[in-house]
């Protein structure tokens, strides 16, 4: 059983509260106002973690005056809207082998953490016994939770043959934290499946990560193969991966025992222009 790591922020530290958009904005207005109040973001973690008051208050005037939390969640919203092609849940269809599963005698489970909405792909599908939970639910199908203090399963019957991390990991305020989350993954999966009579590879039970492409490309601290390393030390095999020019997707089937080693962070890629992202593992 994996234990919650004391002294780490709550993800709420880094994950803003969602509201539904009340109008629109350009495609590049929405970008530039979430890279803007992500860097502000960041000088602001800064100054606290300093505890330079000062800085912190005039970061937080700073955001404000670019409209504050609501405008930055209405870009966010608008950003991952259907009409934009937001809805990462397509890939995860298109990865997964539907026509077996429309065949099947019972749904997979599937938990989908920082759901926006209850009407995605997978949730539209048919295929799915669907747990949604967001840290600031949107709909009354979403649990408001977060997924850090959620209960653990007590046997199979609790657990899910497939686990959504889209856009979740890169809100989490601290390295190590993340590298808790990914960990914990492991606790809500079931153990893994036999291979099917058709002969197919074994899919089942996995986990389906998105990440902005920057984490992995543009990190001074991390990498593809740094991010490949630390989930194949946690007993995950990469099955599916595609990279947009924003995103970064990948389909981890949980296949084999921990052999967990500890990975700190450590700078690979210097540059002025690369951003501090990073995941850390303690042993």
């Amino acid at each position: 059983m994996v234990a919650r790591k004391k002294g780490l922020k709550s993800l709420k530290a880094g994950r803003p509260p969602l509201t539904r958009p009340s109008g629109t904005m350009s495609r590049k207005a929405s970008r530039t106002l979430i890279n803007k109040h992500h860097q502000l973001d960041k000088k602001k973690r800064q100054a606290a973690s300093k505890c330079d008051k000062a800085a912190e208050e005039a970061i937080a005037a700073e955001i404000e005056n670019l409209g504050g939390i609501s405008l930055y969640q209405q870009a966010s919203l608008q950003g991952q809207s259907t009409e934009r092609g937001g809805d990462t849940s397509k890939l995860l269809l298109e990865w997964l082998p539907v026509g077996e599963l429309k065949q099947a005698d019972h749904k997979l489970r599937l938990l989908e953490v920082g759901a926006l909405s209850t009407k995605n792909a997978c949730s539209l599908s048919g295929l799915f016994d669907s747990v949604h939970i967001d840290l600031n639910s949107q709909e009354p199908g979403i649990l408001q939770q977060d997924f850090m203090a959620r209960p653990l399963p007590r046997d199979d019957t609790e657990r899910f043959d497939v686990l959504s991390l889209s856009l979740v990991l890169n809100f989490v305020p601290d390295a190590a934290f993340r590298g808790e989350m990914l960990k914990r993954t492991l606790e809500f999966l079931r153990g893994t499946h036999a291979k099917t009579e058709a002969g197919n590879e074994r899919l089942f039970p996995c986990l389906f990560m998105v990440l902005p492409r920057s984490c992995l490309d543009n990190s001074r601290y991390f990498t593809g193969a740094r991010f490949k390393s630390i989930m194949n030390m946690l007993g995950y095999s990469m099955m599916r991966r595609k990279m947009t020019q924003k995103l970064a997707y990948s389909l981890w089937r949980k296949s084999g025992e921990t052999n967990i080693t500890k990975v700190p962070k450590k700078e690979i890629n210097p540059g002025r222009t690369r951003n501090n992202f990073v995941i850390t593992l303690q042993h």
